[in-house]
């Protein structure tokens, strides 16, 4: 009887056992699918309201054509290069259009490889090539001075932002929402999986800001409940030179929509006043 019970709990724990390794294999193969959820399906143009913009259409180094907004404002303070998160497309963010024409900023509002009118598959080094080709049309093709240029980021866009100002020189890096790293995220929201073991993907926005020379601006909340605040709060803790924290109040998708005249008067002010001006 007690030999019986004890082959019955090792069928029952090699079969859970089973279980785990297959459900850690479905999660390594699977990955992709969990950090991109492009819309292919643009849902509404910035002329829907009220702005005046150019569609842009720019080619990667590896092919690939990025579909793009250019939204340009008379005798702007700066350009905002936008790095929009990991879901939907640029159709979803127009309200950035607007709020940065406002405060008197051009804004170059693209959509990564994958995701909404762009060619291609996304992949971690595929949309570091997105970031570069859309650095270098304003760089080049716009002819826009690096000082010039604020990266701004939301969540996944700010590893990406991140992850280009440490390679140039742009004149600001605002990060909103970021995570650290995507191992230090799934480890938080998979505690039950060897996630450093079978993670394939990197997006090290905290290895980035080591290398970040210009000013940082940094706005998290303590209620997302995606993003953890405590990786805010190491983004900031890590970058050097001039820097300002914004805590935001509201979830990861909505706490700039709760907080958006404090947190775009926040920015806008932090931008003019560490931003050099075309004429310095």
């Amino acid at each position: 009887m007690i030999h019986r019970a004890m082959r019955m709990l090792l069928n029952l724990l090699f079969s859970l056992f089973v279980a785990y390794l297959a459900m850690v294999l479905l999660v390594y193969l699977g990955q992709s699918r969990l950090v991109y959820f492009p819309d292919k399906q643009l849902s509404n143009t910035p002329a829907m309201f009220g702005l005046d913009y150019s569609s842009m259409s720019i080619v990667t180094a590896d092919g690939e054509t990025l579909h793009g907004w250019w939204v340009p404002v008379p005798d702007a303070t700066g350009t905002v290069l936008f790095f929009h998160g990991n879901a939907g497309n640029i159709s979803h963010r127009i309200n950035y259009l607007t709020m940065f024409k406002r405060l008197g900023y051009n804004t170059l509002l693209f959509d990564y490889r994958g995701y909404g009118q762009s060619s291609g598959a996304p992949s971690e080094s595929g949309t570091y090539l997105d970031a570069q080709a859309a650095w270098q049309y304003l760089t080049v093709t716009q002819k826009i001075a690096p000082e010039q240029i604020v990266l701004f980021g939301e969540s996944l866009g700010g590893a990406m932002a991140a992850w280009l100002a440490a390679r140039e020189k742009p004149g600001l890096l605002a990060l909103a929402s970021t995570f650290t790293s995507v191992s230090d995220l799934a480890t938080q929201i998979y505690p039950f999986l060897p996630v450093r073991w079978i993670n394939r993907f990197e997006y090290n926005t905290l290895g980035s800001l080591q290398s970040v020379t210009c000013p940082v601006f940094i706005a998290h909340s303590p209620q997302d409940e995606i993003v953890p605040f405590q990786h805010g709060q190491r983004l900031f803790q890590a970058a050097s030179g001039a820097k300002q924290f914004l805590t935001l109040q509201g979830g990861h998708n909505n706490g700039f929509v709760f907080m958006q005249p404090v947190w775009q008067k926040a920015l806008g002010t932090f931008m003019d006043e560490h931003l050099k001006s075309p004429t310095d």
